[in-house]
């Protein structure tokens, strides 16, 4: 999963996500609910991704992976970061850290709408 399309297949594995290209042509945008949880450049040369964060989760992270996790690119800086998996960040760790942005969104939705998306 530490490529674009890979990627892609995992978070639209996921319950109500949606993906559109909200800003330009080159920026994947995932939403659940109508609320982003995940971009990704396609025109970058390496893979990337800004997730939202817990913000004192997303301090913790960048003091342990600075190489890997910065705060959000173009984004706020409290809740997003950036990550760029190659080296520390496994597969798993990436998989794990989107699944925390998901559930960020999700649990961020009004009960009526995570009901109409069977969430």
């Amino acid at each position: 999963m530490l490529d674009v399309e890979s990627f892609r297949t995992y978070c639209l594995s996921k319950k109500a996500v949606t993906e559109s290209f909200p800003f330009d042509e080159y920026t994947l945008v995932f939403k659940v609910g109508g609320k982003m949880f995940a971009l990704v450049s396609l025109d970058a040369p390496d893979f990337s991704v800004n997730l939202k964060c817990d913000p004192e989760k997303a301090i913790e992270l960048r003091e342990e992976y600075p190489d890997n996790i910065k705060p959000g690119y173009h984004m706020s800086k409290i809740h997003w970061n950036t990550i760029t998996p190659l080296g520390k960040i496994s597969e798993k760790m990436l998989q794990e850290l989107t699944e925390h942005s998901y559930n960020l969104i999700v649990d961020s939705l009004t009960k009526k709408i995570r009901l109409e998306l069977g969430l």
